[in-house]
């Protein structure tokens, strides 16, 4: 399959609107709020046994989801290239995109490192068994079958606030205190993350309207979950940790709606539409 960088389709926003949600995003983080796997943690207090069964499977899970970065840093790698296949105006709004996509990309690594190095630490996975298994689940292939760029901050808007909600969510269930000062962290790190991609879905409401209303609809209608389809037994995988932690991800579409109604101040019917639509995704698949 042709892995060539071909520009995503669809309106793109103006480089200096595409500046300012990244520097918002990047002032978010000073140095001295950073963390990291090995000075941010005492790891000989990793304990599993103070883990149920099901938090130790959510665990497992969650490593799985977070450690796929490759794949989702290569869509945008993909659909927003920064070399010589774009134009000069394409590649100046790609080049401060990505800016905000290799912190993020550094910072998913971080989580993914995190959560295997609390498995091996807390005796709940051999090093070098843990390693080729997610070796084995990173090779499958992740993408985004979308044809506008907009889509591209929909869906990460609504998959890192649902991921922020279930970490939320299982550190105040878990035993183990590491493992919750480990969550709280990649919560805080997910809600920056979100803010991010909030923002740049409200530029583009503000700057289109109406014209990107029709595409954020379709992410929604047809969302589902990183690696849902390449994960063996992924949703009998995900009721079981839904049942340790509440999940629920359409939790996060309320979000999405909050969005949109501090982007229009004089909402057209279309907007008016997508927010009743996403109200109805809400209900519908939390039922």
């Amino acid at each position: 399959m042709d892995w060539k960088p071909a520009q995503i389709g669809g309106a793109l926003l103006p480089v200096s609107d595409v500046d300012t949600a990244v520097s918002a995003f990047l002032r978010t983080a000073p140095p001295e709020k950073r963390w990291d796997v090995d000075f941010s943690f005492d790891w000989a207090q990793a304990d599993a046994e103070r883990l149920t069964d099901g938090e130790r499977s959510a665990v497992r899970f969650i490593t799985i989801i977070e450690d796929h970065l490759p794949g989702y840093f290569a869509v945008y790698e993909k659909n927003f290239p920064v070399d010589g296949s774009v134009d000069l105006d394409t590649f100046a709004h790609n080049r401060e995109l990505y800016h905000f996509t290799i912190r993020w990309a550094q910072e998913e690594d971080t989580h993914a490192r995190t959560l295997e190095r609390y498995q091996v630490e807390a005796g709940l996975a051999d090093r070098e068994a843990l390693r080729m298994s997610l070796a084995k689940e990173g090779q499958q292939r992740f993408d985004l079958p979308y044809t506008a760029a907009v889509q591209f901050f929909a869906y990460p808007l609504v998959q890192e606030k649902a991921t922020q909600i279930y970490y939320q969510h299982l550190r105040q269930v878990v035993g183990d205190p590491l493992l919750r000062d480990i969550l709280v962290r990649l919560s805080k790190d997910e809600a920056r993350h979100f803010s991010f991609f909030a923002d740049m879905v409200r530029l583009y409401l503000e700057r289109y309207g109406d014209a990107v209303v029709d595409p954020i609809r379709e992410v929604i209608a047809d969302f589902r979950m990183p690696l849902a389809d390449t994960i063996r037994g992924y949703w009998r995988w995900a009721l079981k940790i839904a049942d340790t932690a509440r999940y629920d991800h359409t939790e996060a579409y309320d979000h999405l709606i909050k969005v949109v109604n501090r982007a229009v101040d004089a909402k057209s019917d279309k907007v008016d539409e997508l927010v009743s639509f996403v109200s109805a995704c809400r209900v519908m698949r939390s039922g």
